[in-house]
């Protein structure tokens, strides 16, 4: 089978494997569609582990099964990260601090031909695909479901300002979420295209950054964005009692002004993964059409240009969610 082998962001490599073979338990799916994350191209991040076999967003279709639960033939989404439900985390619903979530992993990666799902996996994070969701689709699962939890953290209220640094494809997708409690939401960035996506999905008001200073007090603050420069912008615009969150982070430790922390009673939190519960709420969400995730993917390719996939994501001009097919 063909697999994609990450090295660096320049250097993705289409090599072949043997197709793995299952054990009792476990599921044979083969990738339909898998989304490139923009945690899959941060090179600092991934460099570390590199070569490896990366793709976390995947749907497909169940062509071998040694699981009572499945059956081939069944369209699924599948988590790549799933808890133990058993130890002291998960027992407290912090699920995502789980060991066992943050180590656990399918076989080789979502950037692959096809791929063997642990029992564990297929015991707590395999979903069947409703007819209404495509396999495009069903890979907006997880990143939807990361939005679900981070805004639960928050608690966000209907009252509340809600500004949100970074305007991509999870921006996009907080921004609606946000738009569903209907706090009103205020949306910056840099590039017209995605200025413009943001009004799209429902932003009451966008402020391109490199022309206008952002003159706001926000109760919630949702960076998006691994640029520096919106660490000092969410501290600059948090109101007092205020919480920031990380939902993407700079490359760099962030600085707190202490005085202001300290002063204001801010909180500053982040947000990693996503729980069961998070990926039953996203999946109905696309299900019922309350989030429209169809509109958020603007390019699908072969797996066999992943690389250039990859370019369109680090590039970040005129994309948003890069989808590989097979």
């Amino acid at each position: 089978m063909k697999v994609a082998v990450y090295y660096t962001n320049n250097d993705i490599r289409i090599e072949e494997r043997p197709i793995p073979k299952i054990s009792d338990g476990e599921i044979l799916v083969k990738m339909k569609a898998s989304g490139i994350c923009g945690t899959d191209a941060m090179g600092w991040y991934r460099i570390k582990k590199a070569p490896r076999v990366l793709g976390h967003e995947i749907a497909g279709e169940i062509v071998e099964s040694k699981s009572k639960k499945y059956t081939v033939g069944q369209r699924v989404f599948v988590s790549h990260h799933v808890p133990c439900n058993n130890c002291k985390y998960c027992l407290e619903d912090n699920h995502t601090a789980c060991e066992t979530l943050h180590t656990g992993n399918y076989d080789p990666g979502g950037f692959s031909e096809f791929i063997k799902i642990p029992k564990i996996n297929v015991d707590n994070g395999t979903y069947l695909l409703p007819e209404n969701i495509s396999y495009e689709e069903g890979a907006m699962i997880e990143p939807l479901a990361c939005g679900v939890r981070a805004l639960r953290l928050i608690d966000i209220k209907k009252r509340h300002t809600v500004l949100i640094l970074g305007s991509g494809v999870s921006g996009l997708m907080n921004i609606k979420l946000a738009k569903l409690i209907s706090a009103k939401v205020i949306a910056t960035d840099i590039d017209d295209y995605r200025l413009n996506k943001a009004k799209e999905f429902g932003a009451d008001e966008v402020i391109d950054v490199s022309k206008e200073k952002v003159n706001v007090k926000a109760e919630r603050i949702i960076v998006c964005t691994g640029a520096y420069q919106a660490v000092k912008q969410a501290f600059e615009c948090i109101d007092r009692k205020g919480i920031i969150l990380f939902f993407a982070v700079p490359e760099k430790n962030i600085e707190v002004p202490s005085v202001d922390l300290w002063r204001n009673e801010l909180t500053i939190t982040s947000s990693y993964g996503a729980a069961s519960v998070d990926l039953k709420e996203s999946l109905d969400l696309i299900k019922n059409k309350k989030v429209n995730v169809k509109d958020m993917i603007t390019h699908k390719l072969p797996l066999e240009k992943i690389q250039e996939g990859f370019k369109l994501v680090t590039d970040a001009k005129e994309s948003l969610k890069v989808v590989l097919t097979n």
